[in-house]
């Protein structure tokens, strides 16, 4: 354990930006952070450097990805349907299967130290989760768990159970990448052309079409700001802005 912890989480708000630049970022600031983790072994721990850690939000042009443990059989657009919905198709390395990521979804990257706060990724999954709980509860959404899937998911238990947010992540060494995916004024069409995370049974579901109204560009910022204060509450960190 880090005896050196750093709670403080950079923040950033990358706006729109396409998927593959916002991965190369996120991939520059965890080898950022395993370099110097590496320094730190050779170091006394009084001389250990503090590991830095970040938040991205960022809202990505249309775009499908797989995980690893991905199927390709659950992409079901080929090359043309995909020009013809103006979206791309990238293979990543985080786990989980395929999800969709476009206009209108809040998407966030922690790139976390979690020596900084606990070594456990099952712990660090349901923090996720209990974020993204408590920020669209402040709309009104009851958000739920389901026992087995991850993500943030409304009527568990129910025929009509549905997925408002995806997750996937990885880690190295105990630093995070990738994350989540809140549906907020997404266009729904974009999931027909998917079977959704290699779940076939079960429907997924926006803010948009749980209140039955489009976000204001102020409600939407406002969910954003609901996000980081959970955030800083659940993780016990301090979000500065970058």
């Amino acid at each position: 354990m880090n005896t050196n912890q750093n709670k403080s989480v950079e923040f950033e708000d990358l706006g729109i930006k396409e998927y593959q630049p916002a991965w190369d970022y996120q991939e520059s600031l965890m080898k950022n952070i395993i370099d110097t983790k590496i320094k730190n072994r050779d170091l006394p721990a009084e001389q250990h450097i503090m590991t830095p850690n970040h938040l991205l939000l960022v809202e990505h042009p249309h775009v499908y990805t797989l995980g690893k443990s991905g199927h390709e059989e659950n992409m079901l657009a080929g090359i043309d349907k995909l020009k013809e919905i103006d979206a791309t198709f990238v293979k990543v390395n985080r786990g989980g299967d395929i999800t969709y990521h476009g206009y209108g979804q809040i998407v966030g990257y922690p790139i976390l130290d979690l020596e900084n706060f606990f070594t456990d990724i099952h712990l660090y999954m349901r923090n996720l989760e209990e974020v993204i709980i408590r920020a669209i509860g402040e709309f009104g959404i009851k958000g739920e768990r389901s026992p087995g899937e991850t993500g943030v998911w409304l009527d568990v238990g129910k025929p009509y159970a549905r997925k408002i947010c995806a997750m996937g992540v990885k880690a190295s060494r105990w630093v995070t990448l990738h994350g989540f995916a809140l549906n907020v004024n997404t266009d729904m069409r974009y999931f027909e052309y998917i079977i959704p995370c290699g779940i076939k049974d079960k429907q997924v579901t926006s803010v948009k079409r749980e209140l039955e109204r489009e976000l204001s560009p102020e409600e939407m910022e406002d969910l954003k700001g609901n996000i980081r204060k959970h955030f800083a509450d659940v993780f016990g960190a301090e979000l500065v802005h970058k």
